[in-house]
């Protein structure tokens, strides 16, 4: 299905900032949009976010709210100054076979599609949460979105800009402080049954070691006990002492 949008959206100018997020400079819809602090994803990022949708798939995701919440781009040209401009496609985001980058809906912040779909992952989030860890109390996404909220009023404050690939992966990666799920308790497991075979030669190496210090002071003392014998055996091959007179 293509996402309707109105046609004065065709093309944005971006940029690769220090942080390593791409920003918008330009936009060819200056009516509707503000591209201060205007963040866009790009292919790696979704790349890596998508990977963490399909994990969700079992849970309900729905496909369509995520092709609702982005208008997608292709890279048109390398303009002057590092910047690259972008056409925009109208391209399902999931199933594009090009690398598209990945502007989310925020026209309306409130109730929009993009706000839609944070809403839905947020949900299916939740439910992964509770179905893979054993919470005295059931997990709530009012208490997902505090601790997340503090999060980024703590970047805001010290003067980090929130990108929205960062918004997105702290939704979908997020865990509660003091729990893991399965999967990582699964590699914690593994790594430490590595550590106890490796225990196992760290013992024997600890024993052989402890045997060659024994080791050294006998030769030591050997050697000493050869050398004084050589000594003793040594005859005197100087002449008479002389007498005193």
């Amino acid at each position: 299905m293509t996402k309707q949008t109105g046609p004065s959206l065709e093309w944005c100018v971006v940029r690769l900032s220090d942080d390593e997020n791409w920003w918008v400079d330009e936009i060819s819809d200056k009516e509707n949009w503000d591209v201060e602090d205007l963040g866009i994803i790009d292919p790696k990022q979704f790349l890596h976010i998508n990977e963490l949708l399909d994990s969700m798939s079992e849970f309900g995701l729905d496909s369509q709210v995520i092709d609702d919440a982005f208008f997608t781009f292709e890279i048109k040209e390398e303009i002057k100054g590092g910047k690259i401009k972008l056409e925009r496609v109208r391209d399902s985001l999931l199933k594009a076979q090009d690398m598209l980058f990945a502007l989310p809906d925020v026209l309306d912040e409130e109730k929009g599609p993009y706000a839609d779909f944070l809403n839905h992952v947020s949900q299916i989030r939740v439910t992964m949460l509770n179905e893979l860890i054993e919470f005295a109390e059931p997990y709530t996404q009012e208490e997902m979105e505090e601790v997340l909220s503090e999060k980024q009023n703590n970047d805001f404050l010290e003067g980090r800009r929130s990108h929205f690939s960062d918004e997105l992966i702290s939704i979908l990666e997020f865990v509660p402080d003091g729990f893991a799920i399965d999967a990582d308790l699964e590699v914690d497991d593994k790594e430490d049954d590595k550590e106890d075979d490796y225990s196992d030669l760290d013992a024997e190496l600890v024993e052989v070691s402890d045997k060659e210090e024994k080791l050294l002071p006998d030769e030591d003392l050997k050697w000493d006990e050869e050398e004084e014998k050589e000594e003793e055996a040594t005859p005197y091959e100087g002449g008479a002492p002389d007498e005193e007179g």
